[in-house]
């Protein structure tokens, strides 16, 4: 006994003219047909054909329309003499029909797809691209909200309305120069280049717009560029060829503290209300610097077979949704605070460790250092002063240190020295972590002050005439 089928059949991407004759022969044969949509060039042609449009006002949701339709289709073929029904949708039937993809998990029907002309079809000819050449992908403009991944071509369906077009556009940065095909292959055709951050201004967007992007410029074509570079260089440069692990860590110091120099002054910038494009330039370039510093240790570590970038990103990948379960799991935090906290729980367990205190960098600045330990204690709740308790211990200690006469030799500077020196400036360091202080960064930018003061007074003209 046959079972029930649905044939369905494409409209093509705009007007009859692209209808195949195959679709043409099937809904007019038809013992019970049925269009999707009479929102189309195409559909004039069978007027006489009943549509789900009534659908489209009734039903709550894109999902809800999609599965009523499904439904009456499948009671429709079960129920016809002929057991047969012809559904018509816009376009081609296996691109972006989310209705076919229903019909298709249909187990007690059967589903034909005839052959159509589709919008990728008229877009490419409009264009005068190979799809094949040029490696064209297709996405669909409501189908996330990430960011749109490279390279190009792309093109993207869905993009029905000024509204969707303006959702979309924050998928691509401000920048990015699209095309705007309006329907194709009608007297009224459009094509409209723009960067991505005017889309919604196209105004006459409807259910024959979609938007062609040629170039797409993101961090993976990026960083498969670099890394190609770094095989380059690996591979013709004698000074490349000679590196390794060891001889790169002072290169990975150096360029780690230009970062945090280029930060600063970035910073700085910012707060005197600045003009921070040489500043935000220069971070740039820092940037680069380090990150070149990673991509050659993780070549240096694919060609020894231990690990590779891909490897490196997808472990701090996995564990950083591993590290925040109020993002990825559904867990209740309060605060940061308390993001914090749970934080250093989940590490010490993760790494089996039995202090928290254990994988801290020991070589690491002192105040920075202590600094650390501060917060490793925060998260533990210990008991300790707070902030103004800690600046009196701090001015107390300080008040009664004796001071000699005379200054230390700069040969028998130590740290061996009297228990108040300790307290005053653990003291100190205590204040400033209570305040959100980094003393760290604060003493740098003091050093940087004084290096000023330093260099005018070796080129005061006036200390050299004796004044």
């Amino acid at each position: 006994m046959s079972r029930p089928r649905v044939t369905v059949v494409g409209l093509g991407p705009s007007d009859a003219s692209l209808v195949t004759k195959g679709a043409t022969d099937a809904l007019q044969s038809a013992t019970v047909a049925r269009l999707r949509t009479r929102q189309h060039p195409a559909a004039s042609a069978f007027a006489d054909i009943a549509s789900y449009d009534e659908l489209y006002e009734s039903a709550a949701s894109f999902e809800e329309l999609y599965e009523a339709i499904v439904r009456d289709l499948v009671h429709l073929a079960t129920s016809s003499p002929s057991l047969e029904v012809v559904y018509a949708v816009p376009g081609s039937p296996v691109v972006a029909e989310r209705t076919v993809e229903l019909l298709l998990e249909q187990e007690d029907i059967d589903v034909v797809l005839e052959p159509a002309v589709s919008v990728i079809d008229l877009a490419c000819s409009t264009l005068g691209r190979d799809p094949m050449a040029q490696g064209l992908r297709i996405d669909d403009a409501l189908s996330s909200s990430v960011m749109l991944r490279g390279p190009g071509p792309l093109l993207v369906l869905q993009t029905y309305s000024p509204e969707v077009l303006a959702v979309f556009s924050q998928r691509l940065s401000p920048d990015i120069e699209v095309t705007i095909l309006h329907h194709l292959g009608l007297a009224d055709e459009e094509r409209v280049t723009l960067p991505a951050s005017q889309l919604s201004s196209f105004s006459k967007a409807d259910h024959l717009t979609s938007v062609w992007i040629d170039e797409l410029r993101t961090a993976g074509p990026a960083m498969d560029d670099l890394v190609d570079l770094m095989r380059r260089l690996r591979r013709d440069c004698p000074w490349d060829q000679e590196q390794t692990h060891a001889s790169l860590t002072r290169h990975l110091l150096e360029e780690s503290y230009e970062v945090i120099d280029a930060l600063e002054n970035l910073t700085a910038a910012e707060a005197a209300g600045e003009d921070i494009a040489n500043a935000a330039k220069h971070v740039e370039e820092e940037l680069g610097d380090l990150l070149f510093q990673v991509i050659f240790h993780a070549e240096l570590g694919d060609e020894e077979m231990q690990f590779t970038l891909v490897s490196i990103a997808d472990h701090v990948r996995e564990k950083l949704i591993g590290r925040h379960p109020h993002v990825f799991a559904g867990v209740t935090v309060e605060d940061s605070d308390d993001v914090a906290s749970r934080w250093e729980q989940l590490k010490k367990k993760e790494k089996q460790r039995e202090s928290v205190t254990e994988g801290i960098a020991w070589q690491s600045p002192s105040l920075t250092l202590y600094t650390k330990l501060l917060r490793k204690r925060a998260s533990l709740a210990m008991p300790a002063s707070n902030g103004s308790q800690s600046l009196e211990v701090a001015k107390e200690v300080l008040s009664n240190i004796e001071m000699p006469s005379v200054a230390a030799p700069d040969a028998s500077a130590s740290s061996a020295v009297e228990p108040a020196w300790a307290d005053a400036l653990s003291a100190l360091v205590d204040a400033a972590q209570w305040c959100g202080v980094d003393l760290e960064g604060v003493l740098r930018l003091r050093a940087i002050a004084l290096r000023d003061e330093i260099v005018h007074y070796e080129n005061d003209p006036s200390r050299e005439n004796g004044a």
